[in-house]
Formats: structure tokens, sequence, C-alpha cells
């Protein structure tokens, strides 16, 4: 999008005039000549903050949700599509491993994207992929069809690459400095949500029937109610999305706006990120922790069945436990973030406890099943809820680089490692038992709390806006000093003489 396209979609409207608020003290509106507008370097800008940034994070939460759905849809009852589709079981694990596996070479050029064209157009792209995907798998609900169902899923995966990156971007562009880890979590929370309904839907839309054209008529529904709401998700983007407001929420931002296209390099902003010791080793824990959350939903209708025979509905109730604990822990982390801005011990805690809750729930899932309830809960609620904790931490670690760089390279290594995990998990779960499987992810999760332990707390961004803060109080005194100096030494009046 062009820049005068953006500027004529953020324009200022009455109500928007009449709500917005100032941010901080910091980010208090310079002074009359204190800005030079030739680099529009040195002074604190103006900042505002507007209503209808909830709007946008709300939309953008609900068409990942949308998107995010489908991931898990055939893994969760997949016993169920592996006899309607006459295909292995280790061929619908790839219904969900070509979400990850499409992410890794594309991530790069969609980031690029980012941030050469802006919020909007990636809005647009990925909603119209998701949608299309969607009505392709309408099509495809025949036994013999597999390719089809196949190729809306694929749709749906490149979908996925021009979504998951996007919270920690949002939040930057349009939310105030103590406020832009729980608008991350708003737009991870979206994506928990849709994965909560991807292991609940299903089971409950698809029974498991043995006349195959009542089976096709129950895949039939599911698939249209999906593409009815991603159809509608598309026509809002068109109408109500937004790139971004017209002044910015906070100084870091205004100081990111000064930096143009031409003079911002997408492979050197790659290089610096993989310099940057305490990044890279972000990147690794992240990729580890969401790898074995990603392995632990793909094949959690297999590990389930294999104790509980017959409970297809009931493995799906646990996944949604899963998520909907990691929903309320995602929240809950993002409002301690934005009050305490402790992100290294917060995600340190948050790891070790996903590691605890692993190995409670390895040594359960062989007992009742409301037990695996409450430990599955217990799970969700640390490895879900380290999401958002990921994303706010990179972009802590990495300004002024964007963060749709960052996040990008935080997804890309939760898909190589979530491959990784899925594919090893499963084959260890087939040749040994589900205990041996989830021993394996605890191994990798006891790795990357150690080494998450080693992280550097380097917290850049809120430094800057820490900075722009104690300029903006400066100049403040300075302004009036000298007005106090001006008074002091006027002339006395004639009357104050006498």
């Amino acid at each position: 999008m062009s820049e005068e396209r953006a500027q004529e979609d953020a324009k200022l409207n009455p109500e928007d005039l009449e709500n917005h608020v100032k941010v901080e003290a910091g980010d208090a509106p310079g002074l009359p000549g204190d800005r030079s507008p030739d680099d529009g370097h040195g002074a604190p800008q103006e900042t505002h903050l507007y209503k209808r940034r909830w709007m946008i994070v709300l939309l953008f939460s609900s068409y990942s949700l949308c998107n995010s759905y489908q991931w898990i849809q055939y893994g969760i009852i997949g016993n169920i599509f592996t006899r309607f589709y006459d295909v292995e079981a280790f061929t619908i694990d790839w219904m969900s491993m070509i979400y990850m596996l499409t992410y890794i070479p594309l991530i790069f050029p969609v980031t690029w994207l980012l941030d050469r064209k802006g919020l909007r157009v990636i809005a647009l792209v990925g909603t119209a992929l998701n949608c299309v995907g969607t009505w392709v798998k309408v099509v495809s609900v025949r036994p013999d069809l597999f390719a089809v169902t196949f190729l809306g899923q694929f749709c749906c995966s490149l979908a996925q690459v021009f979504i998951l990156g996007m919270p920690s971007k949002i939040a930057s562009v349009w939310f105030g400095s103590e406020e832009v880890s729980t608008a991350c979590s708003i737009g991870v929370f979206g994506n928990q949500l849709g994965c909560a309904i991807g292991f609940l839907l299903p089971p409950i839309l698809v029974p498991n029937v043995e006349d195959m054209d009542e089976l096709a008529n129950h895949i039939r529904t599911m698939f249209y109610i999906t593409a009815g709401v991603a159809t509608f998700l598309f026509i809002l983007v068109i109408f109500v999305f937004q790139e971004r407001p017209e002044l910015p929420p906070t100084q870091a931002q205004a100081t990111a706006r000064t930096i143009t296209p031409e003079e911002y390099s997408y492979t050197a902003s790659i290089l610096r990120l993989l310099r940057n010791k305490p990044f890279v080793l972000l990147i690794i824990t992240y990729g580890l922790n969401v790898g074995c959350y990603y392995a632990v939903g793909t094949l959690l209708n297999r590990m389930i069945i294999r104790y509980h025979p017959g409970e297809e509905v009931n493995a799906g109730r646990i996944g949604l436990t899963i998520v909907i604990a990691g929903m309320v822990g995602s929240l809950i982390c993002g409002i301690w973030l934005d009050r305490t801005k402790t992100y290294k011990q917060t995600t340190l805690a948050v790891y070790v406890m996903t590691l605890v809750g692993m190995i409670v729930y390895a040594a359960t899932i062989n007992q009742h099943i409301w037990v695996v309830f409450i430990t599955a809960g217990s799970l969700g609620f640390f490895m879900t809820g380290y999401l958002p904790l990921g994303f706010e931490f990179a972009a802590e670690l990495t300004y002024p680089e964007s963060e749709g760089t960052s996040s990008g390279l935080l997804n890309c290594s939760a898909q190589v490692f979530g491959i990784i995990f899925t594919i090893c998990q499963g084959k260890i779960i087939d040749k040994f038992d589900t205990l041996a499987g989830n021993i394996f992810l605890c191994v990798f999760l006891l790795i990357g709390s150690i080494i998450t332990g080693l992280i550097k707390s380097d917290l850049r961004r809120q430094n800057a806006n820490r900075l722009a803060k104690e300029e903006a109080e400066k100049r403040m005194l300075e302004r009036d000093y000298g007005a106090t100096s001006q008074i002091s030494s006027q002339p006395q009046t004639s009357s104050s003489q006498a």
C-alpha cells in the first residue's frame, strides 16, 4: 500500500479526536520548534492512543482464530479421517504438519512483504488465502478426493504464514508502552482460541458413524461452517482493517517511523538479529517449547485413544482444556509483564513450570480420564501461556528491529522443531509407548529451561521509552526555567514601583 493510502485510511474521525488519550508523561507533545521536520529525530513527538486499536486487534484475533482452528481440524479426529479417505495415520498427521512445513521457507519473503507493504496488505492476503482454502475443502468431501482436501489445507497453511507473526507488530504499531504485552496476548489469544475450538468442535460435528454417506454429510457440514466464517471475516478485513494510526502510540514507534523503506535492509536486519546472542538463545528455547506443544496437539488423539479407546470426544475436550488453560495463562502473563517488565524472570518461571507440567502429564495419561483433564490443563496453562511471552521478550531484545522479523524467526524455529518432534514422538509411540514419547519431549524442555536461564535480559525497547520520557521531562524543565527567568528579568512597572 502506498504512503498516501495509509494516511487516508488512518485519518482521524471526530469520535477519535474526542476520545483519544495522551500516553504517559514521556510521550507528551513536543514544544514548537523542538522537532526537525527534515529528519524527525531528536525531540519527543506527539503521540495518541485511539479507541479503534481494540477493534483492529480483535479483528486480527478473529481471523487468526479461524485459521488456527483448521490446524488441528483433521488430527483430533484422525482415526475418522483415516477411515473416510482410506489413508494411513501418518498421512493425516501431515494435515497438521503442513502448517509447519509451509511456514519455514515462506516466512522470510512474507516478513519482507510486511516491512515493505505494511499490516493491511498482509491481512488481506492472509484472509483471502484462508477463505479460498475453506471452500476448496467443501468440494473435497469424497473418499477419492484426499488430494483435494490436502490442497485446501495447504492453502490455509499458506494463510497462516501471513498471520502468525503479526501480534507483536500490531501491538507495537497501535498500542502504548504500558499495554503492548496485553495487546500481544490478545492477538495470540485468537490463535489459541482457534486451536481450542479445533479440539472441541470436530469430534462433535463429525461423530464416528459407520455409514459413509452419513459421515460425508457430517464432514461437509463442518467444512461449510468454516467456509462461511472465513468469508465473513475476509469481508470485514476489506472494509475495517487499517494500516496504522495517524499519530504513533509511543516514542519508540515514532522513532521507528522515521526509518524509510529505502533505509531499511531486510537482509541486514536478519544478520543483526542472528548476531544478537540473547535473541539467538531465545530462538532455540522458543522453538523447543512451542515445538513440544505442536507435537502434543497433533498426536493427542493417538495418545488418548491408546489408553482410552472410543474417547474421541473426550480427546477433543482434553485438547480444549489445554488451550483454554493456556489462554488464561497468556492473558495473566501479558498483564503481569505490562506491570512488572520482568521479562526474563517470567519467561524462565513459565518454562520451568511447563517442564513440571509435562512430567506430571506423562505420568498420569494412563490414569482415569478426569485425572488427564486436570494434568493436561496444568500443562496447557504454562506451555500455551508461554507463546506471547516469547514474542514480547523478543521485541525487547531486538528493538529497533522489526517485530515481524523477530517473531518470524521465532515461529520458524517453532515449526522446525514441531515437525521434528511430531515425527519422532509419533515413531516412538508406535514402536514403544506413549510414556516414552512424552519423556522424549521432557528431555528437550529441560534443555530449553537451562538455556533460558542463560539469556541476558537486555530490554532495549523499555530503555528507549525511558530515555524518551527523561528527554521530555528535561525539555519541560528547561522551558519552565526559561519562562521563569524571562519573567523575573522584566523591568518593574510604574504602579509596582509606587
